[in-house]
Parts: structure tokens; sequence; C-alpha cells
């Protein structure tokens, strides 16, 4: 999309993404190693009752999501940040996760630079139960940003 599409209101849906066993210890032994995530024995032990994704490989799928069905062949050139995150809920083997999409605002820089989207994301599992919520700000390229 680019970012003469968003519109306030707007709701955009990806997904689903299956989450498998191998991609939650992967990803957690690179960036996470903590045993809830990387060991299954000790986590079935534990306050979880089982391996869970690191909170930080759910915004990645969420990520991905986006990428795949918002911003792929889009204007945007990156994101000054997050204003929350907050995972809700744990993520597991086997879960299949889709995202929701809302846009809060749509304006232009004051430099007229760039495009800036700010949106919520909520990231649900099969229940559905949300897992992850967070508000975030995109920029876009302004030569495309034509809104005002």
């Amino acid at each position: 999309m680019k970012f003469v599409d968003f519109y306030v209101g707007q709701i955009i849906e990806a997904g689903p993404h299956r989450v498998d066993e191998a991609s939650i210890i992967d990803f957690a032994t690179k960036f996470d190693p903590q045993p809830f995530h990387v060991d299954k024995r000790a986590a079935e032990g534990g306050r979880w009752h089982g391996l869970i994704a690191s909170g930080w490989h759910t915004c990645s799928i969420a990520m991905r999501l986006a990428v795949d069905h918002i911003l792929r062949d889009s204007d945007s050139c990156g994101s000054p940040g997050l204003e929350y995150v907050k995972w809700l809920a744990p993520v597991r083997p086997a879960d299949l996760l889709s995202l929701k999409v809302e846009v809060l605002e749509v304006r232009r820089s004051r430099s007229r630079e760039y495009g800036i989207v700010r949106w919520r994301w909520l990231l649900s599992n099969q229940e559905p139960q949300i897992v992850l919520d967070l508000i975030a700000t995109s920029l876009f390229d302004g030569l495309n940003a034509a809104q005002s």
C-alpha cells in the first residue's frame, strides 16, 4: 500500500501465520535464550506449563505479516518507534496468528518530507485471544505523500 491509500479508521487484516516449535526455539536461541523459550522440558515444569515464544519473536511475526500484506512494495521508509507494546498472552507451538491493524492517524510531517501513519496492531491466536497489542508510527516517502 502507498501512503495515499491509508485513512483514519481503516482496518487491515493479515495472516494467518502458524507458529512451530522449531521456530520458537531457533529465534530464542539466537535472541532470547531463556529456558521457557528454548528448553521444552524445563518449560513444561515452569510457570507457563510449556514452551512459549519470545515476545520479540511475536513482534517479528506481526512485522512479517505487516510487510507481506501491507508494506511490501509500499513507500514505507522506516519508523521512529512504538508508543507501547504489550504481550497479553503467551504464543505457543501450533498457534495460528492473525494480525488486525487499525489506522489511527494519517498526516504529513511538519517538514512535508514524510507521510506519517500511526496505527494499532493486534495479533491474535486461533481462540481468538489477543497475544500482542502495540501502537506504532510508520514513515512513508514524502514524494508520494499527497495527503494533508
